[in-house]
């Protein structure tokens, strides 16, 4: 798909963009067309060649009818997920590189019940920021909506949800189990020192006992 100058776009790497201008440059010897991209959430202009625009997930932003859609998924029912955070985040990223309004929805939805179950680790916490305030920067363009109008349609959606994440989410959890037994083998190190400490001063008393 082609975009025109002035067309409003979705970078799901980069956030909610305008394209600024399209030009020829001239890289080894051929000349390639690039889109200039300014991006609204840093406020910066990056160059994508044409013809690489839809390798990276750039698209146009959807209608008002899809983003509407995208907005209800977030009541969607969640399926189980993985308590492995590091296999968790892989799969939320490559959510966010394919790009569509869906499964920046879904990254949304389920970074956001999984953080009422427990704290994002930090790589995990960006993930979701990046995902949240794409989906609402799309919202806002594709709705017509102001941006506050937008972050409160999304948290509107979350918030209820969230009170009954226990009953709607089904995680098998075993990080907590492990910093259990980790904290249960610190516990028996430490008696056995105690232990080693008080036979230790028990010897020395007998030593003293015996000089007299």
């Amino acid at each position: 798909m082609e975009f025109s100058i002035g067309q409003q776009i979705v970078y799901p790497s980069q956030g909610v963009g305008k394209i600024t201008d399209i030009y020829d440059q001239k890289i080894d010897g051929a000349m390639v067309p690039y889109y200039e991209i300014h991006i609204d959430v840093s406020d910066m202009d990056v160059l994508v060649p044409v013809e690489k625009a839809s390798t990276v997930g750039i698209r146009a932003i959807v209608s008002a009818e899809e983003a509407k859609a995208a907005l209800e998924s977030l009541s969607d029912e969640i399926e189980p997920v993985t308590s492995d955070w590091k296999l968790r985040y892989q799969m939320n990223l490559d959510l966010l590189k394919k790009g569509s309004v869906t499964d920046i929805a879904s990254i949304v939805r389920c970074l956001y019940h999984r953080s009422k179950v427990k704290e994002l680790p930090i790589q995990e916490r960006k993930l979701f920021d990046s995902a949240r305030k794409l989906m609402e920067d799309e919202l806002s363009f594709a709705m017509g909506i102001s941006l506050k109008e937008a972050e409160d349609m999304l948290h509107a959606k979350l918030e209820p949800l969230g009170a009954l994440h226990e009953k709607k989410v089904t995680i098998v959890d075993d990080e907590d189990d492990e910093d259990e037994e980790f904290a249960d083998e610190a516990n028996d190190s430490d008696d056995e020192d105690d232990s080693d400490e008080t036979d230790s001063s028990s010897d020395e008393d007998d030593d003293d006992e015996d000089e007299e």
